[in-house]
């Protein structure tokens, strides 16, 4: 009686053939260009972790992103987007001609009246940009001719869960690739010691908003292209370390042979995920050096820690993720994203977002101030900001000193810096109560188009074939906004 793997391996459909012919040539065509014999498992692991672009369809201005997101929503009339007019009518009621019916979250919807709320908090003019922005943010002004102000963002979504999923894959419903895993895809790696996408958390207030880890998933793409997320402590990256009594040697050789193993396999099968799986082993094995070197804070200068303030010295902390980023970046990791939780202020607002300032706008600021000054900041895109803005309103009960404020999708403030971007400008306006776009409206998906021009893709050329047709970050939509580039 013959084995049944046997038989197995001998069985033999229509499509298996020509998906194995098409690999095969296809192999052999690789091993001729990379020097390397198509069963190496370093050479499948290699090939895996180049993108698919042979090279960008446009000069890239940018070589990496550092996205600062700031998760619940950061109130714009507190930090960015100055209006005395709410001032002159405090406590009136948003008048239907400035709504126009737009919808409301059910938090605020029962409410017999929507009181306009001007914000506690002065503003002032700073730079030669003389870009308006509250006293919250001391160190964020002393840069202000650095970034570029937005704002006049806007987004359908009005609930966290699919406003954060639109702006992390372009669609308010899970399961679309993430913006890291679609540049990972697309430009491939460039250090193939750490991983192409990395993923750091950070807290706020007590009880913020939760994160899903799918926000840094590969949804359809291979799952080598997923975002890798670091922690805090001993571990940052789990079941990295080898397993007591097994040494570097040992590692070594055990992967040699699940390569050859996976490679048996994906000559039978012909499944792309198994060589993405070997890509991922072999990333791992570097990783057990590369992530203890560049998590390790100790050979940071004290002017340093002096810039990101003394939160840098204890990890997990947001401005200890600014650091590593820096450091990341440094190392040529293509896409860090930093998410930092706690600005859902539905009330209490004016106490509660001073402390979500304090956490974050030093470190916001050194970040940028530490790449200018190592030579860095020309080729990185930094961005900051969340999934959308606050209401002109008060949610609940206004008084003298405290208010809250709901979802507001309509209109809101991001920032960015370098990487192509033209320093110094303000740009989009809102009418006098802050609460319709008047000047420059730019969606979520024109944002997506306008940094993946900065890393040099046509945002319509970068696509998958899934389920019978083609997808891509910014869907059917989005248009690179040229205003914003340097």
């Amino acid at each position: 009686m013959r084995d049944p793997l046997y038989e197995i391996g001998c069985q033999m459909n229509r499509r298996h053939f020509f998906s194995k012919l098409s690999l095969g040539i296809g192999g052999a065509a690789l091993a001729s260009m990379i020097g390397c014999t198509s069963g190496s498992d370093e050479s499948a692991a290699g090939a895996a972790l180049k993108g698919i672009l042979s090279s960008p369809h446009l000069a890239p201005k940018a070589r990496r992103v550092i996205y600062l997101f700031q998760s619940g929503g950061p109130s714009q009339l507190e930090l960015f987007d100055y209006k005395p007019a709410l001032r002159l009518r405090r406590g009136q009621d948003l008048p239907e001609s400035i709504r126009m019916g737009q919808r409301l979250t059910g938090m605020t919807a029962y409410q017999n009246s929507l009181p306009l709320a001007p914000t506690i908090y002065p503003f002032a003019q700073h730079g030669s940009s003389r870009a308006w922005i509250s006293e919250l943010l001391p160190y964020t002004s002393k840069i202000a001719d650095d970034l570029c102000i937005v704002r006049s963002m806007y987004t359908e979504a009005i609930n966290h869960d699919p406003a954060i999923t639109f702006f992390q894959t372009g669609s308010q419903l899970p399961g679309r690739p993430s913006m890291g895993a679609w540049l990972s895809y697309g430009l491939g790696s460039a250090n193939e010691d750490l991983p192409t996408f990395c993923v750091l958390l950070s807290r706020g207030l007590q009880r913020p908003q939760p994160i899903y880890s799918r926000l840094w998933g590969n949804g359809f793409l291979a799952a080598l292209h997923q975002g890798v997320k670091f922690r805090a402590g001993g571990e940052p990256v789990l079941y990295l370390n080898n397993p007591p009594g097994l040494d570097p040697g040992d590692r070594r050789s055990m992967l040699r042979h699940l390569a050859h193993l996976n490679e048996i396999h994906y000559r039978t099968s012909g499944d792309p995920a198994i060589q993405s799986r070997i890509a991922q082993y072999e990333m791992a094995y570097r990783m057990q050096t590369s992530v203890p070197e560049v998590t390790d804070l100790s050979d940071e200068s004290e002017s340093t820690f002096e810039l990101y303030g003394e939160a840098a010295r204890t990890p997990g902390t947001y401005a200890a993720n600014c650091l590593l980023a820096r450091r990341l970046a440094e190392r040529d990791v293509r896409f860090i994203q930093l998410y930092h939780m706690g600005w859902d202020q539905h009330g209490n607002l004016p106490q509660d977002i001073a402390l979500q300032c304090k956490d974050t706008d030093q470190a916001s600021a050194a970040l940028v101030t530490d790449l200018k000054q190592r030579g860095l900041l020309d080729d990185t895109l930094v961005i900051w900001g969340g999934e959308f803005g606050r209401t002109n309103y008060s949610q609940g009960a206004l008084t003298e000193t405290n208010y809250g404020r709901d979802h507001h999708p309509r209109c809101f403030t991001i920032w960015m810096a370098g990487g192509g971007i033209k320093p110094g400008i303000t740009y989009g306006a809102t009418d006098e109560l802050g609460y319709n776009i008047t000047e420059n409206p730019v969606h979520v998906h024109d944002f997506q188009a306008t940094v993946l021009h900065l890393l040099g893709i046509e945002h319509e050329r970068l696509t998958f074939r899934h389920q019978g047709r083609r997808f891509r970050l910014t869907d059917v939509h989005g248009h690179v906004v040229k205003e914003l580039l340097a």
